[in-house]
């Protein structure tokens, strides 16, 4: 009985539903949402019959932006002027960082609040209500019906996020990212934190300006980020400090913010792509790396293939850097001590005996699985390959290389390391659930 003027369904006439709500309230609903528009007329038709069990939402829906701060706060005052046992403003997200805006609001209003933001960039604003004083959130029960953008699911809310145990005090995680709904790392953290007791959710934070959103996210709770595509380099202008193994690389993939306030940047890639890669190639030498003397070939030019190219250089690889836009290519070849080529020059590149192929790059990855960085009649030259995309977790350019007999390390063995890296770096040094991180990517990749 949502009206179609406020982003409903229902085009009948306003007495049969009111009609109608009246008919729930007799038999016994908890909750009756009106629309602010409508609101006075309703409580008119009431006539002071309201059953006392009966609490009356007013709301109002916004699917086109998020005000200000101060149209927020008169549009709250309006509600509360009509007579609302709860106060309900559901705004949209054109940007994520339109979401503090509501959460500045909740925290202040006197009476109880819905603050919502609809859309997948207004998403922590569902999951964080209880954190930021909301009065109830929203869990769809079926994926496939959701009544507003942006919703998680009732499953996600409750086992993924862990919404009972959020309060004021816990911390926010998460991974920043564009896109960032492919990702599994939120299901990851998050189980991994509950495991330990850490008190702390881990989101997923669809931005499209880094240094806004750390810049508006600035409190001591917003305590810790993962940075991937396509925020890896320029993570290292927004950090006050690096790491010397970020510093070097050029990229940073781990944000902890100090108790300072101050932002600290890591790179965990390296390790995690560099190690599985070793450990394909496997070694009977345990003094000296596999990598080492070896050519690799790293596809991409962004953070991702530069950890893998820093990293390869380190353990004593020589390295090729193919990349789409080659001037990308001559510079982080450059950086290295390598050669650069042009992406489209892979078809026809003739690599040594026992030559490594790593993609670095975002392509095969979902949705958009049918992409491939190289053709497969090239990939039968190489004697490994490596792809830093896990979701899914065999993609094209894996299953081809395979069907040609080469061995391949998928990108879930990156994933699980790197995130150990981080595990640790968000929660001051608490070991990382190996065996339990290891499991959940089995099963969600």
């Amino acid at each position: 009985y949502r009206p179609n003027w406020e982003g409903g369904r229902y085009d009948g006439d306003d007495a049969t539903r009111f009609e109608t709500l009246c008919l729930a309230m007799e038999l016994g609903v908890d909750y009756v949402d009106i629309e602010l528009k409508v609101a006075d007329k309703f409580v008119d038709f009431l006539s002071g019959n309201k059953p006392d069990k009966c609490k009356l939402i007013v709301s109002s829906h916004n699917y086109e932006s998020t005000p200000s701060c101060e149209e927020l706060a008169n549009l709250v005052a309006r509600i509360q002027e009509v007579g609302a046992d709860i106060v309900k403003v559901a705004t949209t997200a054109t940007d994520i960082i339109d979401v503090s805006r509501m959460f500045q609001v909740m925290v202040h209003c006197q009476v109880p609040m819905i603050g919502l933001v609809m859309s997948e960039r207004g998403l922590m604003s569902r999951v964080l209500s209880p954190k930021f004083g909301g009065y109830l959130t929203f869990g769809i029960l079926d994926a496939t019906k959701t009544s507003a953008s942006g919703q998680p699911t009732l499953e996600e809310l409750l086992d993924v996020y862990n919404i009972r145990c959020i309060g004021p005090d816990t911390k926010v995680l998460g991974l920043i990212a564009n896109p960032v709904k492919q990702s599994k790392s939120p299901i990851l953290h998050n189980k991994c934190l509950q495991s330990v007791g850490y008190n702390a959710v881990y989101l997923p934070l669809l931005a499209d300006d880094l240094a806004r959103f750390l810049d508006t996210y600035s409190s001591p709770d917003f305590s810790g980020f993962s940075c991937s595509l396509p925020f890896k380099v320029d993570a290292v202008h927004c950090c006050h400090e690096h790491d010397a193994v970020a510093k070097s690389i050029g990229a940073i993939n781990t944000i902890v913010r100090k108790s300072d306030g101050k932002l600290v940047g890591y790179n965990t890639d390296y390790i995690g792509a560099i190690s599985a890669i070793e450990d394909g190639l496997g070694s009977k030498d345990a003094a000296m790396s596999p990598l080492s003397g070896r050519l690799i070939v790293v596809v991409g030019a962004g953070g991702a293939a530069k950890a893998i190219a820093y990293g390869a250089k380190k353990k004593g690889a020589r390295v090729v850097v193919a990349n789409r836009t080659y001037e990308k290519a001559v510079t982080l070849a450059n950086a290295v001590g390598g050669q650069a080529l042009r992406l489209a020059d892979l078809e026809n590149f003739r690599p040594e005996e026992g030559t490594i192929l790593a993609n670095a790059t975002s392509l095969g990855m979902y949705p958009n699985v049918d992409g491939t960085p190289v053709p497969k009649k090239a990939l039968r030259f190489y004697d490994v390959v490596f792809d830093a995309v896990y979701a899914p977790k065999v993609t094209r350019l894996l299953r081809e290389a395979k069907e040609h007999g080469v061995k391949v390390v998928s990108g879930v063995e990156m994933f699980v390391r790197q995130a150990m890296g981080q595990f640790e770096h968000f929660t001051g040094g608490i070991e990382a659930p190996e065996s339990l991180m290891r499991e959940i990517a089995a099963q969600y990749t």
